[in-house]
């Protein structure tokens, strides 16, 4: 679920990001991309850490 969540708000955020600088629609889907894939990296990372820590 944090994974999902993750990539909804790095869609929106990226989006909000290259529509502030005036991007094309190529350019915010670009932005939308990118930003997703960080933030779904951040969030596999969160997630296995929450995973580890509460199976101590």
């Amino acid at each position: 679920m944090i994974v999902i969540a993750a990539a909804l708000l790095g869609l929106i955020t990226g989006a909000l990001v290259a529509r502030r600088r005036k991007g094309n629609r190529l350019d915010i889907l670009h932005y939308a991309a990118g930003f997703a894939l960080a933030f779904v990296v951040v969030g596999m990372i969160l997630t296995v850490s929450i995973d580890r820590w509460v199976s101590l």
